[in-house]
């Protein structure tokens, strides 16, 4: 069992409102069970605070936790920088490179901003989520990572999803 104010305390969330407490409990129920993870909430809100304390309180807590801000990658690289890629798949990929995905195996992942990401990538994303696998760009050899994902956004994925922005 996971102590509520030590949860609090090494995550770095302070204040004792009933919100509060419910997004502690609420941690603290999620944190030991290895599934993926949505965290919505306005800009501000400590979302990347509770990813950590999500991570720090999981099985997976002696390996890497990797953070994306999906908004900051330009789209022409974004798929590089998660999925990684083979040397010559584009001008100035002069090596093979591993991407966040493959850093992160046996971890855990925080894409940030995950509402920023462009409908071709979250085809990808989608694959990791089903199956863990993946390709690199440029590469035909299938890859598999054994991580969590956990996602934040402010934005409301619903509408997203609704106006055709983001994939259900």
């Amino acid at each position: 069992m996971i102590d509520l104010d030590r949860l609090q305390k090494t995550s770095g969330i302070i204040g004792n409102s009933d919100a509060i407490r419910q997004a502690l409990e609420m941690m603290v129920q999620v944190a030991p069970v290895d599934i993926s993870v949505l965290i919505t909430g306005e800009s501000g809100t400590g979302k990347e605070m509770v990813a950590k304390g999500l991570h720090k309180f999981s099985k997976r807590t002696n390996h890497e936790m990797v953070t994306v801000n999906c908004g900051a990658i330009p789209v022409g690289i974004i798929e590089s920088e998660l999925f990684g890629h083979k040397k010559g798949a584009y001008t100035g990929a002069g090596d093979d490179r591993k991407g966040y995905f493959e850093t992160a195996d046996k971890g855990t992942i925080f894409l940030d901003e995950i509402g920023e990401t462009p409908m071709k990538t979250q085809v990808k994303l989608l694959r990791v989520l089903e199956s863990g696998e993946f390709m690199r760009v440029g590469d035909s050899q299938t890859r598999k990572t054994d991580v969590r994902i956990i996602a934040a956004t402010n934005k409301d994925l619903e509408l997203e999803i609704k106006e055709g922005r983001f994939r259900e």
